[in-house]
């Protein structure tokens, strides 16, 4: 037995609490068990719980079963590693008077407050769902916002496109073609390797086109 398969093996001893967090624990544990999960593609339990993780209510959660679900050779979160690509659309959580606290520019991380709604004197905040960078508030300071009405778009962080582009080295289909010439090409703000990792993406992505494999 290889030192690293040694390894698994006495830690199944903790798989069932691992799958346990994956579907009950908070955002924080169901989002650390999709990234642990990725790390023993030899279990088909492992398998199951993140295929079921990809319709999380929480985006960085989806993203890192995604994520996992590829070293499984398994596509099924294609559709969420090719979004981490593209921006991400934050909606109001509550319906009031929005009060904006960054401006476009400004890197945020999940959890990171960028707003209030004011509800009947009551300060609901709104925190971000993903890494990256604000890129507009798509209504203005001060409105009257709906509940779940989009407010806010954010740019991708240059590691939520590293990951998303190395997976899409793998599993990527001719549809996401477009998204990823787009970093091929160089984008403004993201470091050199991007455009790197885009490019070798890139055609691979156009290699399987043409044998018709995945």
């Amino acid at each position: 037995m290889s030192p690293n398969a040694a390894i698994r093996e006495s830690a199944r001893i903790w798989y069932p609490e691992v799958i346990k967090s994956a579907a009950e624990g908070s955002a924080e544990l169901r989002v650390t068990a999709a990234w642990v999960m990725g790390q023993d593609n030899q279990s088909p339990e492992f398998h199951m719980a993140l295929l079921k993780q990809l319709t999380d209510a929480n985006p960085m959660v989806r993203r890192n079963a995604a994520l996992s679900l590829v070293r499984f050779a398994d596509p099924s979160g294609q559709d969420v590693i090719s979004g981490m690509l593209a921006p991400y659309s934050m909606a109001a959580p509550r319906s009031g008077t929005l009060a904006t606290r960054l401006k476009p520019g400004d890197v945020i991380n999940p959890g990171t407050l960028v707003a209030h709604v004011a509800v009947s004197g009551e300060n609901v905040e709104m925190r971000s769902d993903v890494p990256g960078t604000i890129a507009q508030w798509t209504v203005p300071d001060g409105a009257q916002v709906r509940a779940g009405q989009p407010v806010l778009v954010v740019d991708p962080s240059p590691e939520m496109v590293w990951e998303s582009l190395r997976a899409l080295y793998l599993i990527g289909q001719k549809a996401d073609a477009p998204a990823v010439d787009r970093y091929a090409r160089g984008i403004e703000g993201m470091p050199p390797q991007i455009q790197q990792q885009a490019t070798l993406t890139a055609k691979e992505i156009a290699a399987r086109a043409v044998t018709g494999d995945r």
